[in-house]
């Protein structure tokens, strides 16, 4: 028997990526829609309560509306849209983080996809957190560089454009209020009292991500060294298909003490990196944004909730 899944926002970036990455399955089929009824609400309405899962590739608004289309029981739907990231029912996405997420992706019928930049910080985060070595209002701050593929479409036309703004060949920072759409799962999900100062960047790359947290051991509960943070790291992710704690300061696995934001591009992988001194530990995690930053970690929770091996397809 195939499950039957309908994308709606298919024409969108993490739409169509996940459109993509079915290619070549015989375990599911495809409910499709035309272009001329892809926005007609009943065509749509339709399409969902057909469905064994529906992926909302949507605007926030246009992803409350479709879950509100949702009339049969059997329909479960992975939102890709920040809508649902920290409403009450819906199950975050980002099954590595503990058993208990897992759990809740496998059962839940409401299962809300993790953002990109929200997934390499609470790769770092939540496991500190969790194992106490962070205290819940220790002052966060956060770095990241992302391809300009995380824009969407017109970023994409715009960096891609013949003629561009010669800005637009180096990085550039944004967010500059400090309001970042991803920030309330950020401080959400690990339990933060306060949110983190999250500083965006994006470049002149297509795709791929580097999310960075800089630690002051002089401020956590008890002092810890990058090799013991590293070891703690390694154990907590030990046995995770996607996520991987590489080793310590990279060696061995980086060029010239570069870490190249792009290298996971086309992958559903994430790597974490720690390096530092005894007073500063730098905690770096590496994915890409349009994989297990977006399509290929929905694809993932897809899998988990059918039952499937949680790699297939990806």
């Amino acid at each position: 028997m195939a499950y039957k899944i309908f994308i709606d926002g298919k024409e969108g970036t993490t739409g169509l990526q996940i459109y993509q990455r079915f290619e070549g399955r015989k375990d599911l089929e495809l409910l499709l829609l035309d272009d001329e009824n892809r926005k007609d609400i009943n065509a749509r309405r339709e399409m969902i309560n057909a469905s064994d899962i529906t992926f909302l590739c949507l605007p926030d608004a246009a992803a409350k509306e479709a879950v509100s289309l949702v009339e049969n029981d059997h329909v479960r739907i992975i939102d890709a849209s920040t809508a649902h990231r920290t409403a009450p029912g819906w199950a975050y996405g980002f099954s590595e983080l503990s058993k208990g997420h897992r759990e809740a992706v496998i059962s839940s019928k409401r299962v809300a996809n993790p953002g990109c930049y929200a997934s390499g910080f609470l790769s770092i985060v939540y496991p500190l957190a969790a194992m106490g070595i962070m205290q819940k209002d220790y002052p966060v701050v956060c770095h990241a560089v992302s391809g300009y593929s995380g824009g969407g479409k017109k970023m994409i036309a715009k960096y891609e454009a013949e003629e561009k703004p010669k800005g637009y060949d180096s990085p550039r920072q944004y967010g500059l209020t400090l309001s970042h759409k991803h920030l309330p799962e950020m401080q959400k999900v690990p339990g933060l009292e306060y949110p983190p100062i999250f500083n965006p960047l994006v470049d002149d790359f297509y795709c791929g991500m580097e999310v960075t947290v800089p630690l002051y051991t002089r401020l956590l509960p008890k002092k810890v060294t990058p090799v013991e943070l590293h070891k703690r790291l390694s154990d907590y992710y030990a046995g995770q298909r996607f996520v991987k704690v590489l080793p310590f300061m990279g060696e061995g696995v980086i060029d010239d003490g570069f870490i190249a934001a792009s290298a996971l591009a086309g992958t559903n992988d994430m790597e974490i990196f720690v390096g530092g001194n005894d007073e500063q530990i730098l905690l770096v995690s590496r994915l890409d944004n349009l994989g297990k930053g977006a399509s290929g970690a929905a694809v993932q929770n897809m899998n988990l909730m059918l039952g499937l091996d949680e790699g297939t397809g990806l």
